[in-house]
């Protein structure tokens, strides 16, 4: 019995040893200021309401949270920007005009897809127009960043995340769509799961000695 315990202290303390080793700050593995000056399109969503700015928002203040001062332009969305170009799609030749035509040197583009909601809701809710319930989502955030000069990927990552969302209406017909007056209360925890594992390449992280 004093065998097994002595044996069980030991492991414990090369536990808490292993754990309480000193913390190093690695920096970002991307620096994007050798990559200025960056231009934002706007993620595309297919859901209605303000899911795809309020994402595009929150990954442009994740990535640019551990960097210096990063010029960041928020080009709008991708249709008005190829409108402004001359383009019907983004190509080789689309990302070289953007480039030139708001003077950048790399382009953020994404797309936030979206499952058909699972709604909390009671059968007596079914018959009430316009209440509102939580429901849960599979979400996948794609997101990649092009050198306009060359039209090359430069980065590019997919991340998914199930999480419950709120403030989503029932409208007239059985359908649902998300609540676009208040994003952070309705699917920030959403929206938040899926940047901070979108942009750890661009953020400074934690390791152990």
């Amino acid at each position: 019995m004093k065998k097994i315990s002595f044996a069980f202290i030991m492991l414990a303390l090369m536990v808490i040893t292993t754990n309480c080793g000193r913390k190093v700050m690695v920096p970002p593995r991307i620096d994007l200021s050798q990559h200025e000056v960056v231009g934002m399109i706007q993620f595309q969503c297919d859901k209605k309401g303000e899911l795809a700015p309020f994402t595009t928002q929150k990954f442009t203040e994740a990535i640019r949270r551990d960097q210096e001062m990063i010029r960041i332009i928020d080009l709008r969305t991708e249709g008005e920007v190829l409108k402004e170009t001359g383009h019907d799609k983004l190509s080789k030749a689309a990302f070289q005009a953007i480039g030139e035509t708001y003077e950048v040197a790399t382009i953020f583009t994404g797309e936030l897809l979206i499952s058909d909601i699972r709604p909390n809701i009671s059968v007596g809710l079914l018959f009430l127009i316009g209440a509102s319930v939580s429901a849960e989502v599979d979400a996948t955030l794609d997101v990649r960043m092009v050198e306009t000069e060359s039209g090359a990927s430069l980065w590019s990552t997919s991340v998914s995340a199930t999480r419950e969302i709120g403030n989503v209406t029932i409208f007239e017909g059985g359908g649902f769509v998300f609540d676009a007056e208040d994003p952070e209360r309705a699917y920030g925890k959403l929206v938040n799961a899926l940047v901070e594992e979108a942009s750890q390449d661009f953020r400074v992280t934690w390791k152990r000695e």
